[in-house]
């Protein structure tokens, strides 16, 4: 049989099946559609047993913060080929034993900044002006008119603690209202505007009127505003948290805003958060005057849903049709343009000594021409592409395979 005559052998795009839980939006469905995928959406997320049952024969599964992808959940995935975090953090998935499964995992680390950034500017301004309390009164019937205690925030100090993305845009904004902006972040930063670094997080606490945190959860900001951070601040300062709910301690939190110095606080995330909509919410920071609450929403607009369901389909999509990893959070990153008229090996295997020689070998004894290679590695696994004749593809896709270090082996095309 000649090499145009031969079938084609991609797997179905019809038999892939793609899970989509918590409401994912409506942007993702329509691009794996019209890829011609199996397509399921869920409105919520799936307790531990029965996500091991739904993902047994599931290719792709896209989750947003509350789905919990941990061992026994990726074990039970035979056929997993990716997960798209349709949001910012990726905490919620064993990265390490996707990445030894050879499971890339994306996000979408950028696409609600914007959303984010405009509800700290939103809550400053709840904040120096009591419009939470005075809103929750007038519910209740009661008529409270006073200007004590109420602020505009121009003029004032604003410390923003980690100067990514959402920091950055947040300071923008605030010049715009005419505030002052400091930052600290542990990595060198360009400022925008006219925002100051600063040396030191005491630095920041000691100078700052309003204190907005933008950090990833990591050992490091684990705890790391907690009583004694608190007690630096300023007298009648604001802190707001939209970051993640395990840098602020709560409990101190609540002392401090009880006792002083804190006048007020606005909180998004929360060490433990209820799995559904219909879930009791239980904090020390209920009923305390002048705190916000809002139900871990910094990036629920529309736009940014919108956004994220089109940048993270785009990026699995992209994957299962050329096997690019780029942009892969847990995954060695490797894009190489398709080059017409071969078959296209993808492998994952484990980055131990001798594995290309081993690769090399098997295409040398398939007499295999080879038309493009790529290979990248992290600590434990290494992720190869390479383009080559049709008549040998299933030869050396199966003596790869066979190698005790191949972790997963497919053909494209």
């Amino acid at each position: 049989m000649s090499a145009q005559n031969l079938p084609e052998t991609s797997f179905p795009k019809n038999r892939i099946k793609v899970l989509l839980l918590e409401g994912i939006h409506e942007e993702a469905h329509e691009a794996f559609a019209a890829e011609q995928f199996q397509v399921e959406m869920l409105p919520g997320s799936l307790k531990q047993d029965e996500l091991i049952e739904r993902i047994a024969d599931v290719h792709v599964i896209g989750i947003r913060s509350k789905t919990q992808l941990a061992e026994p959940v990726l074990k039970a995935a035979r056929r997993l080929l990716a997960v798209g975090c349709f949001c910012i953090g990726t905490n919620q998935v064993d990265l390490s034993f996707a990445n030894r499964s050879g499971v890339p995992v994306f996000n979408a680390p950028f696409a609600n900044s914007r959303s984010v950034a405009e509800m700290m500017i939103a809550e400053i301004v709840m904040l120096a002006r009591k419009l939470g309390d005075r809103s929750a009164w007038l519910h209740e019937g009661r008529w409270r008119k006073s200007s004590k205690q109420c602020h505009e925030v121009r003029g004032k100090t604003l410390g923003i603690i980690g100067y990514g993305h959402i920091g950055r845009q947040v300071g923008v904004l605030a010049e715009a209202f005419g505030m002052r902006v400091l930052f600290y972040d542990i990595a060198p930063r360009l400022p925008m505007g006219n925002n100051k670094p600063l040396g030191s997080l005491q630095e920041l606490l000691t100078e700052s009127d309003y204190v907005t945190l933008h950090v990833p959860a990591t050992d490091l900001t684990e705890n790391m505003i907690g009583a004694n951070e608190l007690a630096q601040m300023k007298q009648d300062s604001y802190l707001i948290n939209a970051s993640r709910g395990n840098v602020v301690v709560i409990d101190a939190l609540a002392a401090a805003l009880k006792e002083g110095p804190l006048a007020g606080a606005a909180i998004d995330v929360y060490p433990k958060e209820p799995r559904t909509s219909s879930g009791e919410f239980e904090s020390p920071l209920r009923l305390l005057e002048n705190v916000v609450l809002t139900p871990h929403i910094g990036g629920s607009t529309e736009e940014a849903q919108e956004t994220i369901g089109k940048e993270v389909s785009a990026a699995l999509i992209k994957l299962i049709n050329s096997g690019a990893t780029t942009g892969a959070v847990n995954f060695p990153n490797v894009e190489l343009p398709p080059v017409h008229g071969t078959h296209r090996i993808l492998n994952a295997h484990r980055n131990v000594p001798g594995v290309m020689r081993e690769i090399n070998r098997i295409l040398s004894n398939c007499d295999a021409n080879i038309y493009a290679q790529y290979l990248a590695t992290n600590e434990e696994v290494g992720y190869l592409i390479a383009d080559l004749d049709r008549s040998v593809s299933a030869e050396v896709k199966q003596a790869i395979s066979a190698l005790e270090t191949s972790i997963k082996t497919r053909i494209l095309y």
